[in-house]
């Protein structure tokens, strides 16, 4: 999906009529029951998802992809914190795609150091 905006949006839309694969719609279907009724997620509903070919990993960073979202969108509407134009998300996604979440190492980067230095300086 990543670069497919007319894809991301039919599946926004509503995943269920989306061209993706059943694989990704069994998933998307688990995230629905996740975000609107976790406390009713069985282990039927993780066997589903497995018997559609996803990993126990997989399924862990949906489940905490989705959850983290949940906390950041209420924390932000709790905290009164502002959305982004449009164009902050777009620049913000492209950041992503390209560089990924972590960006350079900061030693490549010469940005700051997360350890302290262990050579004497």
């Amino acid at each position: 999906m990543l670069g497919d905006t007319q894809l991301v949006g039919a599946v926004l839309k509503d995943y269920r009529l989306a061209p993706i694969s059943e694989a990704e719609k069994t998933l998307f279907e688990f995230l629905e029951k996740v975000n609107r009724q976790s406390n009713r997620i069985r282990l039927q509903d993780v066997e589903q998802v497995r018997g559609a070919g996803w990993s126990d990993e997989a399924i862990y960073d949906a489940i905490s992809v989705c959850a983290l979202f949940n906390f950041y969108n209420r924390w932000c509407d709790a905290a009164g914190v502002q959305d982004m134009p449009a164009a902050g998300y777009h620049a913000s996604g492209h950041r992503l795609a390209t560089e990924g979440y972590a960006g350079p190492p900061a030693e490549a980067s010469g940005g700051i150091r997360c350890h302290p230095r262990t050579d004497g300086s």
